[in-house]
């Protein structure tokens, strides 16, 4: 039986429809749950919430999203295991609905500040390297140790904190489930290749239970192997070089196995 993944929808979302053709590749029966609408946990095996603009990020990034009633639908999937997926704008909103980490009752102790990497700040539109790292976020484990190019399109995505167990847990420790690089592994510090300052370069969050997860990167834009710049440093920068022909170039790209992953979490909670 495939898994079936709601997609949330709200105000100002707009990248919804690349995140599910990336989900439907991946395996997934995919419902966009439109604003306005009931979300029923128990419908779904699975939940991701796209990148955009969501209410114009008014207040904050995600601020005004994450006090919508789905929120209560979200703390009920991770509760029960669900595995939750955010990206970029999403990512915001499961931050400001303290989703992640996600304790008890939820307090809001992490954040997404405005980008500080590599002495630049503001909105920042480009690809760079990112690394799966071993974590709390059980969904990723085949992807452990895995590098890819991915792109990156955000003002506020600087993880932090002034929560002190919780800055060893994303500079060094189980909740940073990804981390910016260089395409060689090295470090991003201070380089090119850190978009933004987050503490420990995390590119992202997930949730001490382990199912839910903030990612800023967007891997939707990165699914298919035609959407690689062909001057990529590596192997994904040869595949897509080497692609000579229309049908080759559709073939999957870097950000495609973390979909495949997390449908692949999902279907294993919907049987």
């Amino acid at each position: 039986m495939s898994a079936r993944v709601a997609l949330l929808r709200f105000p100002g979302v707009n990248c919804e429809t690349e995140t599910a053709r990336a989900l439907e590749s991946a395996g997934a029966r995919v419902d966009w749950i439109r604003h306005g609408a009931e979300l029923d946990p128990d419908l779904f095996d699975g939940f991701v919430l796209p990148g955009g603009f969501s209410y114009e990020d008014r207040v904050r990034a995600g601020a005004v999203a994450s006090r919508s009633p789905w929120m209560r639908a979200l703390v009920d999937a991770e509760d029960r295991g669900k595995p939750v997926l955010g990206i970029c704008n999403g990512a915001q909103v499961l931050v400001e609905a303290g989703l992640v980490p996600g304790t008890p009752g939820h307090p809001v102790r992490l954040a997404l500040a405005p980008n500080r990497g590599a002495g630049e700040g503001g909105f920042l539109c480009r690809w760079t390297w990112v690394e799966v790292l071993p974590s709390a976020c059980t969904w990723l484990a085949p992807l452990y140790g895995a590098r890819w190019p991915v792109p990156v399109a955000h003002g506020e995505g600087r993880f932090t904190t002034r929560d002190p167990r919780l800055l060893a847990g994303i500079e060094a420790g189980p909740l940073r489930a990804l981390r910016y690089v260089a395409p060689d592994g090295g470090p991003a510090e201070g380089t090119a290749f850190d978009p933004n300052g987050s503490v420990g370069c995390a590119a992202a969050a997930c949730s001490e239970g382990g199912n839910v997860l903030a990612l800023m990167p967007h891997p939707e834009r990165a699914a298919w192997l035609r959407q690689v710049p062909e001057g990529t440093a590596g192997e994904w920068g040869e595949r897509r070089r080497a692609a000579g022909q229309a049908g080759a170039l559709e073939a999957p790209g870097p950000g495609q196995a973390l979909f495949d992953a997390f449908v692949a979490a999902a279907a294993e909670v919907g049987r």
